[in-house]
């Protein structure tokens, strides 16, 4: 029943590859679940273009200072990230008091309106907290996080805000007076939720209940987060930004890839024979998963990140040669096929593991200090690495032991040796 089981192993991986292939390429929808394919990736301006707004203050009197100007560039910085806009640039003009924002389309963006594209990023009104006279008792930079979740104690919505240590003495003192009294959230001067001060809250941690549903608690947490701006800011003009170096440079990478690609597989099949057909298996569907990690997320990808995309291939071509020729060597040294696999395998991990370590660590560093166009290079090759975990070494070793269950796949000619000791 076992040798059964293992027998399946390699018809059930590539049934998983075909169908996470199909998701990939077309997506996936089923009710509120809406996973977008491939088609539908958000690229980076130097493929697709993109929008160039310029940020003012609005009504503030004079000209905002220039912490203030980095506080509202480090805010709008933090959004796009959210929302996995990784090829951004924002410039501070401190000299005119102005904030120039350069990010690209949606991936669904169909009119390429750059007012409509703008509003992506989310209110950029001040955000504060009015007793009932009107006086401000918390401004939006006072909150560090805001999010939406469910009571622990009857299931309901809730926000949950984190203040600073400023925030929390500012809090401590207005609900102590404020008991069984209202707190107003005002976006400028539009009120956007009233709670009631049922205690004094001297912690760092606030909640507001009493909400509809789950999606407008987090409507609500997403107003807060996005309102921390020390200052309103208002769009005075906005360009459409066109691609740096095109789609026909997408195309060309995109063809040179699946050139590349296909003349590799050729090579593992004719010269490792099964252990190259499980690695062709093994390196599709490492292609598969990095294509759901950028399309589902939507993360931005650039054309560095389509070079980090290959040069990870290239890593799972490695790992896959690597173990092709241990699974060789000790096909030579007279071992059984199963025992060949498996002290392969063993004896193959630690290369791989060493070179897979090294580049996390670069495509980690490059995540933390690295801007722009980097970052999709980052992600795309940090993505690319750990599949190649997942699929150069683990997919690739169940495959070849369930193939090798069958008495007719068990010929060492199959595996590129010699003879079967």
């Amino acid at each position: 029943m076992k040798r059964f089981k293992k027998k399946r192993t390699f018809f059930i991986v590539l049934l998983i590859t075909v169908l996470l292939a199909l998701v990939a390429v077309f997506g996936l929808e089923i009710g509120s679940l809406n996973l977008k394919g491939a088609n539908e990736m958000r690229f980076g301006i130097d493929i697709r273009g993109g929008v160039e707004a310029t940020y003012e203050p609005k009504d503030l009197g004079r000209t905002p200072t220039s912490a203030e100007l980095e506080a509202a560039r480090a805010i709008l910085e933090t959004r796009m990230d959210a929302l996995n806009i990784s090829d951004r640039d924002v410039t501070v003009d401190k000299t005119e008091g102005k904030i120039i924002i350069r990010f690209p389309w949606k991936s669904d963006e169909a009119d390429f309106d750059p007012q409509k594209a703008v509003s992506e990023l989310g209110e950029t009104a001040r955000l504060t907290f009015r007793d009932p006279d009107g006086n401000v008792v918390l401004e939006g930079s006072d909150v560090t996080q805001s999010y939406a979740t469910l009571s622990q104690q009857d299931g309901s919505p809730i926000v949950i805000l984190k203040l600073s240590e400023e925030g929390r003495t500012k809090f401590s003192e207005a609900t102590g007076r404020l008991k069984g009294k209202k707190i107003s959230i005002y976006m400028d001067e539009n009120e956007i939720s009233a709670p009631t001060v049922n205690e004094q809250i001297t912690t760092d941690t606030a909640e507001i209940n009493h909400i509809g549903s789950l999606d407008e608690a987090k409507a609500l947490s997403d107003k807060i987060n996005s309102g921390s701006l020390p200052f309103s800011l208002v769009v005075k003009n906005c360009n459409i930004i066109s691609p740096t170096l095109g789609s026909g440079a997408l195309s060309v990478m995109v063809l040179a890839g699946k050139i590349a690609f296909v003349l590799v597989c050729l090579f593992m099949l004719v010269y490792y024979r099964l252990p190259g057909l499980v690695a062709c298996i093994a390196l599709s569907l490492q292609v598969i998963g990095q294509l759901l990690a950028l399309s589902i997320p939507q993360y931005t990808l650039t054309l560095p990140g389509i070079a980090g995309v290959i040069l990870s291939i290239g890593m799972g071509v490695d790992a896959n040669v690597i173990v092709s020729e241990r699974i060789k060597e000790e096909l030579a040294a007279g071992k059984t096929l199963q025992a060949a696999i498996s002290a392969g395998f063993h004896r193959a991990f630690s290369s791989v593991a060493d070179g897979n370590v090294t580049v996390i660590i670069v495509a980690v560093m490059l995540l933390l200090v690295g801007s722009g166009s980097m970052l999709s290079f980052g992600y795309t090759l940090l993505c690319g690495v750990i599949m190649n975990f997942l699929c150069g070494v683990t997919a690739s070793r169940l495959m070849i032991q369930s193939l090798a269950e069958y008495k007719f796949l068990r010929k060492p000619q199959l595996y590129g040796a010699r003879r079967l000791g």
